[in-house]
């Protein structure tokens, strides 16, 4: 199984949006590993963002994901970060696809609500960050067979 980051974002947390996001993956059949309500240091900010540094957005960036809390959350299912990349929609709303959450409740770029990890490689390194073992939960669904191929 495939772990995903998820954050809802400052623009996201401040909008009542946070239900919305967890609704929306729990319904795709995705199951919440972990999840804390946080203000994000500027050193974890600086070390998540570490790629973006020495762009022209780089200190805005990490002025907006401290400005306010964010809900990070661990999401975890077969093919999960292709899955929740596609619940999100394009980084670019404008371009996002209907019905996807950055489609319906977002306009900018630069308020586009979440983050979701691009790869199960980042999904890995990014959780690690993020989440302590112990804060993450190993549990299944009665539903599950229902979703997952081979869970009979």
């Amino acid at each position: 199984m495939e772990r995903s980051l998820v954050l809802v974002k400052p623009d996201g947390v401040q909008r009542g949006l946070v239900g919305e996001v967890i609704s929306r993956l729990e319904r795709r059949g995705l199951l919440l590993a972990g999840a804390k309500f946080m203000r994000v240091s500027r050193s974890l900010a600086e070390e998540h963002y570490a790629i973006h540094k020495g762009k022209p957005f780089y200190d805005g960036l990490i002025a907006y994901i401290t400005s306010a809390p964010v809900m990070a959350m661990v999401w975890e299912g077969p093919h999960a970060v292709a899955a929740i990349r596609q619940t999100m929609g394009a980084t670019r709303p404008l371009e996002a696809a209907p019905g996807t959450i950055r489609h319906d409740f977002a306009l900018e770029v630069g308020r586009n609500l979440t983050h979701a990890s691009d790869s199960p490689e980042n999904g890995g390194k990014e959780v690690a960050l993020w989440f302590k073992p112990e804060e993450l939960v190993h549990w299944s669904r009665a539903v599950d067979p229902w979703i997952f191929e081979g869970k009979e």
